[in-house]
Parts: C-alpha cells; sequence; structure tokens
C-alpha cells in the first residue's frame, strides 16, 4: 500500500474494512475514527489563524473532490470526513485528512 499522501481521490470508491482503517490511520497522528467518521481538531492562536485554516482545507477539498464537514470556533477547527455515498469511511477520507496534514505542515 503506498503512502496517503501520494495518492489522490476517485469518484469510485468501496467502503474500508477495518484492517484498511486501521493501516491507514497509522499514517495520521492526531486523527481518530469514532464509528463512521475520521476526524481531528487542530488549534490556533486566533481567528485569522482559524480561518486561514479554513481556506488550506477548502483548497485541499476542491482539488480533492472531497469535501469534509468543518466546526469552526475562534480559535480551533475540527475536520470530519466521511464517506456519504458508502454509508462510512472510504480510502478518499484518509487521502484527504493526509493532504490536510501535509499542508498544514509545510
Amino acid at each position: 500500500m503506498s503512502s496517503l499522501i501520494t495518492q489522490h481521490c476517485t469518484p469510485k470508491v468501496d467502503k474500508a474494512d477495518a484492517a484498511a482503517v486501521a493501516a491507514w490511520l497509522k499514517e495520521l497522528p492526531g486523527w481518530t475514527v469514532s464509528g463512521d467518521l475520521l476526524s481531528r481538531r487542530y488549534d490556533f492562536g486566533n481567528y485569522y489563524e482559524t480561518i486561514a485554516f479554513v481556506n488550506l482545507v477548502a483548497w485541499v477539498a476542491n482539488r480533492q473532490d472531497h469535501h469534509p464537514d468543518l466546526e469552526v470556533g475562534y480559535n480551533r477547527c475540527r475536520v470530519s470526513y466521511s464517506t456519504h455515498s458508502v454509508g462510512g469511511l472510504s480510502r478518499n477520507d484518509f487521502i484527504c485528512a493526509a493532504h490536510i496534514d501535509a499542508a498544514f505542515a509545510g
């Protein structure tokens, strides 16, 4: 299995099994899986930094054509993924999480 950061989302995906979810999650420190939701909270120093991050997430979502749910507060943002078309988690969710982490760190 190649690293998530080298992959791109595809329009047709299957629901991930527990083994795939566990393997992919190892590549994503800070992310958690609860039921059918992959999520991570990011904390910031102020509102401006938070909104800059939201714009970064929007850029990744547009580029990958896969969109998360966002919960935004003054100095925090929770990013959550689930692939509605498969009724749970898919490879696309983990790919986008990896791309967000890479852009955030860069």
